[in-house]
């Protein structure tokens, strides 16, 4: 072999073995015990020196070739091709190795909800999600997807994987697995399937495979309160439901049957009685606070009077009126002046997530904390009116339609909900009902500002977040002139262009030559 062939196969390798590094970097394979990546500099050197070697020894031959102007515009060519590829390789490093979203999406529907990322935060036990999915099922990658990000916040708690139930039947059969899409969610000590992967449903699963015991939550009746299984505008399915999916068990109370509640209770909430609770009742309820329960009471106007005697010996007032307000906010929602729009909330772990939502209280009264609260009750306001509202006091010009702010009422901001603590025991008021009946209920803010005062009485603050939303659709609609554009633009006139002048660059330099 002469030495020509020798210097040129000397300066090929040595530019080959430049590019090795990279490929080892990115492929990070392991022999025997190693890391091939942790070697990638012996190429690197090895290709200078053999670079190196080769155009000393062929720089005369090189620096004559490069005389022509052919030779130059190949160097040229090379050159940017060599750093296009460069570019190339280096976003393809980043990415391997570093993951970053951005998701502009109108609800940020792309992105875990700020409740899902601080229960995974908050993971103490290893939790094994497992997807059966179809190899070629469409919804199989946004599974994969869906567990990549909860694996990123989990700091190493939370695993996913996708399994083909018909290529590891037994697997499915284990489960107990009937349909394609279905999720498995395990830890040491329990399972929990859901139907699809979708936050919501994994977000709940997990919580329930992490929680331990049953949390059951015991709704007062028999006072013209909501009903849980209405399903009509008045009724409170939803709001049971929505409790039911954040794993909470809910129970009606007939406390004028049995005066007592019941041992293990979560929390008791009464929604918006019509009428005046028996004394035995309201004697249950003291009972209940006094062994450090948590209670729920939503308060509408001009009913149920006997409560504000009921809730002056904790240090709450509930105001004789109805909180209106004039506000423009109003009308974006389709609503009038008796359904105040509330966006101003006070420092508590229930509204401390709450910064930017607004929340509608449909006809409600104002509750405010007592000028001089009794000895060991503290009691703050959680959320207020805007400056244009006012309690209004006159019920005459209420049933007339007539709105007019008179010297007696009071003017706003005016606090519409409040909390209460002595010692272990919690109490939140609100000034009206209507805000958790189905026909306000995932209104706004509101189904968060319902489910945070559950999470919070029940003790359970982790979960008390954003929830996550429900998918919005946002379709485009283009006119039949509209979508020719689109189509001509980007298909046939740029691509065609810039045809035209690659041609004209080609022939004209053809011509120069």
């Amino acid at each position: 072999m002469s030495r020509r062939v020798i210097l040129t196969i000397c300066l090929w390798s040595g530019a080959v073995l430049l590019v090795a590094p990279i490929g080892m970097w990115l492929s990070d394979v392991q022999l025997f015990a190693f890391h091939v990546r942790q070697f990638w500099a012996v190429p690197l050197l090895l290709g200078l020196g053999l670079a190196a070697l080769g155009v000393y020894a062929k720089f005369n031959e090189i620096k004559e070739r490069f005389g022509h102007r052919t030779a130059r515009y190949w160097f040229n060519a090379v050159v940017m091709v060599g750093l296009a590829f460069g570019i190339v390789v280096v976003v393809s490093a980043l990415v391997t190795r570093h993951s970053y979203r951005w998701d502009l999406t109108e609800n940020r529907r792309h992105s875990l909800s700020p409740q899902t990322i601080k229960i995974l935060q908050s993971l103490k036990t290893d939790v094994t999600a497992t997807a059966f999915y179809r190899t070629d099922q469409p919804g199989k990658r946004g599974a994969e997807d869906l567990f990549r990000q909860y694996e990123s916040y989990s700091g190493g708690k939370f695993k996913g994987k996708s399994v083909d139930p018909d290529r590891e039947p037994g697997l499915a059969r284990r489960y107990g697995v009937e349909s394609y899409g279905t999720v498995v969610l395990e830890t040491k000590t329990k399972s929990e399937k859901v139907t699809d992967a979708e936050e919501e449903k994994l977000t709940n699963g997990l919580i329930k495979v992490t929680r331990e015991g049953n949390r059951v939550v015991y709704v007062v009746r028999g006072h013209g309160e909501h009903e849980l299984s209405n399903t009509e505008r008045p009724g409170f399915s939803e709001a049971k439901a929505a409790m039911a999916r954040a794993n909470y068990e809910v129970k009606e109370l007939l406390l004028a049957r049995d005066p007592k509640i019941p041992d293990g209770a979560a929390l008791v909430i009464v929604p918006g009685p019509k009428n005046d609770l028996f004394p035995q009742e309201l004697e249950a309820l003291d009972k209940y606070l006094a062994r450090d329960g948590k209670l729920l009471l939503m308060v509408d106007p001009f009913q149920a009077e006997g409560l504000k005697k009921y809730l002056a010996k904790y240090g709450i007032t509930l105001g004789d009126d109805l909180v209106v307000e004039l506000n423009p906010l109003g009308r974006l929602f389709g609503i009038g002046p008796e359904v105040p729009v509330v966006s101003q909330y006070e420092s508590h772990p229930i509204t401390r997530d709450m910064g930017g939502q607004m929340t509608l209280f449909p006809l409600t009264r104002s509750v405010s904390p007592a000028k001089t609260p009794p000895k060991g009750v503290t009691v703050q306001p959680l959320a207020r009116t805007s400056p244009e509202s006012w309690g209004e006091t006159n019920r005459e010009e209420l049933q007339r339609g007539q709105l007019t702010r008179d010297p007696q009422d009071n003017s706003g901001p005016l606090p519409v909900a409040v909390v209460a603590t002595m010692d272990k025991a919690r109490l939140v008021v609100v000034g009206t009902s209507n805000l958790a009946s189905n026909q306000f209920f995932n209104a706004a803010g509101n189904r968060d500002f319902f489910l945070n005062a559950v999470s919070w009485l029940a003790e359970e603050e982790n979960l008390i977040a954003i929830r996550p939303k429900e998918t919005k659709q946002a379709p485009v609609i283009l006119t039949a002139s509209q979508g020719q554009a689109i189509f001509w633009l980007p298909v046939v006139i740029l691509p065609g262009m810039a045809a035209v002048c690659g041609i004209a660059v080609f022939l004209r330099r053809r011509a120069s030559t």
